[in-house]
């Protein structure tokens, strides 16, 4: 069965423009379209009944849908309009597509469509990869020469979901993907006989995390041996380093643990500082 890609929208600017990167992305992959809006029926309003309100809501979303449509005549697109609750119905949208595409407003919470738990939650909760467009994102920053960026740590398993989207990505786009890797220094207890003596054969710390970069993505250069490919190794923390490469990405691609707390979903620190900060559209992609 082919997943569409997914993208949610609520009338915002935010949406609106994940919609378009929706709609770019769907006919670069060769993938249908899917548009969901989920609302709830406003009993304030006796004038108009629950048939009314959904009338209203939907003409709403086939509007967008027409503008989008009228860019990408050869994309095949399904609306649905979800009467519920808004992270409920974007989670099971997520599980039956390739991707899903949601709004981000603004430097601060993730926001637009999501607001405070519930984009916690999507984000946190859904198996596929999850991307975050700002407004003020456009179609020319993509063929701009700049990279799809994505973040690795650990071992070459650690982060191969992202890597792999990561790639995936760049080879229907034409674009560099630049692979990045943080590492700090270690506290003093942590180093074990084993651990020093892979350090003395790789030369010291920053040789290391170099040859543990280039061995993660190894695996995928040969399955993509078109894209080209970057390597940025660097001392701080992961998601200052990722950051300070957002201003030369047309896309951020981070990996995530999802995790539960007594207050609800977490989506990790490093998600979470990238898709507070990057003005370039983010792709949060759970771990296999």
């Amino acid at each position: 069965m082919t997943r569409p890609i997914t993208a949610g929208v609520d009338g915002t600017e935010e949406s609106l423009a994940a919609l378009d990167w929706a709609a770019r992305e769907a006919v670069r992959r060769g993938l249908p379209l899917r548009v969901v809006h989920a609302w709830r029926y406003a009993e304030a309003l006796p004038t108009a009944d629950r048939d009314t309100q959904h009338g209203w809501v939907s003409e709403g979303v086939r509007e967008a849908v027409r503008t989008v449509s009228g860019r990408h005549p050869e994309l095949e697109v399904a609306v649905d309009v979800l009467e519920g609750g808004v992270a409920e119905a974007l989670t099971g949208a997520a599980a039956q597509s390739e991707l899903l595409v949601l709004g981000s407003r603004g430097h601060g919470s993730v926001m637009g469509f999501l607001l405070g738990s519930v984009g916690r939650q999507v984000i946190a909760e859904t198996a596929r990869p999850v991307v975050l467009v700002r407004a003020g994102d456009r179609a020319a920053a993509e063929a701009a020469g700049r990279d799809v960026v994505v973040g690795q740590h650990g071992g070459p398993q650690d982060s191969a979901a992202a890597l792999r989207f990561a790639f995936e990505t760049a080879a229907v786009r034409g674009a560099t993907v630049r692979a990045v890797r943080a590492w700090t220094l270690p506290p003093v207890f942590a180093y074990s006989p084993g651990s020093l003596k892979l350090l003395d054969e790789a030369g010291g710390l920053e040789p290391y995390e170099k040859q543990a970069l280039a061995d993660a993505l190894r695996p995928w250069q040969e399955r993509f041996p078109q894209v080209p490919v970057a390597e940025h190794v660097e001392m701080g923390s992961a998601g200052q380093v990722l950051l300070s490469m957002a201003g030369r990405a047309q896309l951020m691609v981070v990996g995530r643990r999802s995790r539960r707390t007594a207050v609800g979903a977490r989506i990790g620190s490093v998600a979470h500082g990238v898709l507070h900060h990057a003005e370039c559209p983010v792709a949060v992609v759970p771990h296999e």
